[in-house]
């Protein structure tokens, strides 16, 4: 799926093109299934931080099998079921991808449960247990937006790191699935409000991961606890929010924006740390991936288009098959 010209989704086109090559470090990889992202559509629209040259294939995350290794590439051969974390080109047969984003797929794990496994779930792990979040067994995580693929992660990354997890939703049907995920509580904030019913339930939440914006982000302002701990994850309801300084001031509170891509780069020990962590906790059924639609690779749009109009509960799935 290629995009000539930036703008919205209708700008993907179905190409041929030649096959990419593995350079120093990289390996290609045979494309059975790519995830979806938020991020992925802002690509498409000229938003996103990185921009690739154009025309170019968008998609971040991957899962299929190696088949071929550039040089320094020692730990991967061809015929490895691998899941990745990509810059851009997922929505592709194939694609290359740096090898210290490449990761083996536990045994148990199916392609479909792999491509959406990289970004949700290193988003909700290097953001809560990087020392800036810190999130502590005991504390009340409360996570915006858990229904959707990086809030659900959080929810069973919250629980599995030993929080007390309240998730926020917009439906009933949502509210049901972020239960049966592990949440304590759950919130539907279409007809109930996030700062009463978090006190009442609660007292208040020590760290509050938000990849929503919005009132969300208002509200949690008020039901933070003292030395509570902010996580700006991103602004999925199109809302960037604006925050009052006397409302950190008094109950010292951190307001901390997380680019956890940047951690591939400025951290890559953490950041393959997190990812060991996180397949093992996978083998130990401490976390179940959700997803909830798959598309052919020439659906790309409606697939994507499930994450713009939030129909979609944990993650949508391209299939090359």
């Amino acid at each position: 799926m290629l995009v000539h010209e930036l703008g919205g989704l209708d700008k993907l086109a179905l190409s041929e093109i030649p096959a990419p090559k593995a350079g120093k470090g990289q390996v290609r990889i045979a494309v059975h299934t790519a995830g979806c992202n938020f991020a992925d559509t802002l690509m498409i629209s000229g938003v996103y931080q990185n921009k690739p040259p154009r025309p170019f294939v968008p998609g971040l995350e991957a899962a299929g099998t190696v088949i071929e290794c550039g040089p320094d590439t020692a730990g991967f051969e061809p015929g490895d079921r691998v899941l990745a974390w990509l810059n851009s080109g997922g929505y592709a047969q194939e694609a290359v991808a740096e090898a210290a984003d490449v990761f083996a797929i536990p045994d148990g794990m199916d392609f479909v449960t792999a491509a959406g496994f990289p970004i949700a779930y290193s988003t909700a792990l290097v953001s809560l247990a990087h020392h800036r979040v810190d999130l502590q067994p005991g504390e009340v995580l409360l996570v915006h937006g858990a229904a959707g693929g990086v809030g659900l992660a959080a929810v069973e990354v919250g629980k599995a790191m030993g929080a007390i997890v309240v998730g926020t939703v917009g439906s009933d049907h949502k509210r049901d699935v972020v239960s049966a995920r592990g949440a304590d509580h759950v919130i539907n904030y279409s007809n109930e409000s996030i700062r009463e019913r978090v006190k009442a339930l609660v007292g208040g939440a020590d760290v509050v991961y938000d990849p929503v914006g919005g009132d969300a982000f208002a509200q949690s302002l008020r039901c933070i606890n003292t030395n509570g701990r902010l996580a700006i994850i991103g602004f999925a309801s199109g809302t960037i929010p604006q925050i009052p300084a006397n409302y950190l001031l008094v109950k010292n509170i951190s307001a901390i924006g997380i680019a956890v891509g940047a951690y591939r780069s400025v951290d890559p020990e953490f950041f393959a740390a997190c990812f060991t962590r996180l397949l093992a906790w996978y083998e130990a059924g401490k976390l179940h991936p959700l997803v909830s639609h798959t598309f052919a690779l020439d659906q790309t749009a409606a697939a994507l288009d499930m994450l713009i109009t939030r129909k979609a509960t944990g993650k949508v799935v391209v299939t090359m098959g």
